[in-house]
């Protein structure tokens, strides 16, 4: 090498080796960082991104009714996914599981594929022990699919009181019914478990000792009774078959608790099967519909008036010949009826005869008997979306009010409040929550249930025991009678509203309410009929008595009420 090319040669090999000593610097110092002053945070994150958390969810509580049956529960089953990054085969997997679970090939090949960038993928939730076992025999690659357990919700008694109940949708989020209303009580409390994950993102380890359990959710009892309310829909069920209306519902009380033994609304749905229910199944119509209740409203005026001392049982009203003038209005009857006893305006049900027991009362204590007995307000049974009729502010009432208040006009109310407000002339006078869940251990009683004093003993016994007795003896309810037990009760047929605000002459709401036995009642039920269409089912004495009269004939018996014989409540 010749002298001139030795310096420049010198230089780039300095150079060299001061640049690699830099790096090696550079690195020697990166690692002493890691190693020494980050090591800790660094082994910090290494852990987060290796353990995670995994939520255990807790099985919800199961639904019984009031003397234990089975009427909701919670079962684990297993749902199949797979890891679409595993997949080596697209087009062989899919075949596989078509056979195994029925989705068709092509479908699944494309949700697989369009879900490549995804270590997570299900393919179907909830299957069947047989199809557990035929994807089992199907030998997949064990690295491409697993099993998770989760909860499946279940309906032993199939669609049976599904308006009560309601339904859990295949996240387990509630729908309706109980399971809506209760939910947190139902529930429960779910746990948490340490969870170590490998690169690929499959748990290689569980930290036991550092897991936090799920609390199970509560079991929860109801007042309903099966049998009861097998009896109550199948009855609802003839109905519509043969009367075909637009819907009926029913509602079965215990008067002196408040326990609904029974409650049905059709349509009906099937919660083992949500997605198959017709639009108009999910209203419960007991307390999603609200309808002018009509002459089913004149015993609670009356009870009313004995009660507030305006009118004597044993007094008479001249009724016109069926035509009475209040001011401005002209109301008129279906007889014509001269002068009527209080007991003969409620078994002819007679309007003017209740008009003018209404201007005995005036404005101030009708409108205060309606407040008493929950009209205008929702009844807190424990059911979401109950209605609260409509009862207007009594500044708004009229001379026109005073006649049609009495007559079961002007307001609105659900099959429930009516049934309710009539419950307080069963027992003596008192309006009592109606409500769907028994007492919890320990507590005494049921919650949010309330007894409050609307009536007098004796104003209440006489309009049970005397005026709505003889309505189903010789009145509007005669179709009611039944040769095993004394029925009280009162027909209500009310018109609907028109859009143009007026009543209609063709479209009905046809209602009967009843309870037996006549002495210490142990039952009232409510049948209402929306818009029956088959010839001559009209009037509530003819489409919804027999009915009702049908249920206490079996339900009673059922309760092991002797029957001719008053059995009096202890």
């Amino acid at each position: 090498m010749s002298a001139d090319t030795a310096p420049p040669m010198r230089w780039r090999s300095l150079t060299v080796a001061w640049g690699l000593t830099v790096v090696w610097g550079l690195l020697i110092l990166r690692l002493l960082q890691i190693q020494g002053w980050q090591r800790e945070q660094f082994t910090r994150r290494a852990t987060r991104q290796q353990q995670s958390f995994e939520i255990v969810p807790a099985r919800p509580g199961d639904l019984v009714d009031r003397r234990g049956r089975l009427l909701a529960t919670t079962v684990s089953v297993q749902s199949l996914f797979l890891d679409p990054q595993a997949v080596s085969d697209p087009l062989a997997t899919a075949l596989a599981l078509e056979a195994a679970i029925g989705i068709p090939a092509d479908t699944l090949q494309e949700r697989i594929l369009n879900a490549q960038d995804k270590r997570f993928l299900w393919i179907k939730r909830r299957l069947t022990d047989d199809e557990v076992n035929r994807i089992l025999i199907a030998r997949l690659p064990r690295t491409e699919w697993g099993f998770r357990s989760e909860f499946q919700r279940e309906y032993p008694q199939g669609a049976l009181a599904g308006h009560i109940l309601g339904w859990r949708d295949i996240d387990g989020m509630p729908h309706g019914g109980v399971e809506e209303s209760l939910h947190s009580r139902l529930i429960g409390t779910p746990g948490r478990r340490p969870i170590v994950r490998d690169s690929r993102g499959f748990v290689i380890a569980i930290d036991g000792e550092q897991s936090e359990p799920a609390t199970p959710g509560e079991n929860i009892q109801l007042s309903i009774d099966t049998v009861t309310q097998l009896h109550v829909e199948r009855q609802l069920d003839k109905l519509m078959e043969q009367h075909r209306p637009h819907g009926a519902c029913a509602v079965v009380l215990d008067p002196w608790s408040g326990e609904v033994l029974a409650m049905a609304s059709r349509p009906a749905f099937n919660p083992t099967q949500p997605d198959q229910a017709p639009p108009n199944s999910w209203r419960n119509l007991a307390i999603q519909a609200a309808y002018e209740p009509g002459s089913t409203f004149k015993p609670l005026i009356v009870a009313g008036a004995l009660d507030e001392g305006v009118i004597r049982n044993d007094e008479s009203f001249h009724c016109g010949h069926g035509v009475y003038r209040m001011g401005p209005r002209v109301l008129h009857d279906h007889h014509r009826y001269g002068s009527l006893t209080v007991k003969e305006i409620l078994v002819k049900s007679s309007n003017v005869g209740m008009a003018r027991i209404g201007e005995r009362m005036t404005n101030t204590r009708l409108e205060h008997v309606a407040r008493q007995l929950g009209f205008g307000r929702r009844t807190g049974i424990e059911l979401p979306g109950e209605l609260p009729g409509t009862l207007h502010p009594i500044e708004e009432w009229t001379i026109y009010s005073t006649g049609s208040i009495p007559m079961g006009q002007e307001l609105t109310a659900t099959p429930l409040q009516l049934l309710a407000a009539h419950g307080a002339l069963a027992n003596g006078g008192h309006w009592v929550t109606p409500h769907l869940t028994l007492s919890r251990p320990g507590t005494g009683s049921s919650s949010n249930v309330l007894s409050t004093e609307v009536f007098g003993h004796e104003s209440a016994r006489w309009v049970v025991q005397e005026a709505m007795t003889d309505v189903v003896l010789r009145g509007t309810g005669t179709k009611a009678r039944i040769d095993e037990y004394p029925l009280f009760g009162k027909t209500g047929t009310s018109q609907k509203i028109e859009p143009n605000g007026k009543y209609s002459h063709t479209r009905h709401v046809s209602s009967f309410v009843c309870g037996a036995p006549v002495i210490a009642p142990r039952v009232v039920v409510i049948v209402t009929v929306d818009e029956p269409t088959s010839a001559g089912s009209d009037y509530g004495g003819i489409v919804a008595a027999p009915v009702a009269a049908e249920i206490v004939r079996e339900v009673l018996p059922y309760m092991q009420v002797p029957t001719r014989i008053s059995d009096r409540r202890p």
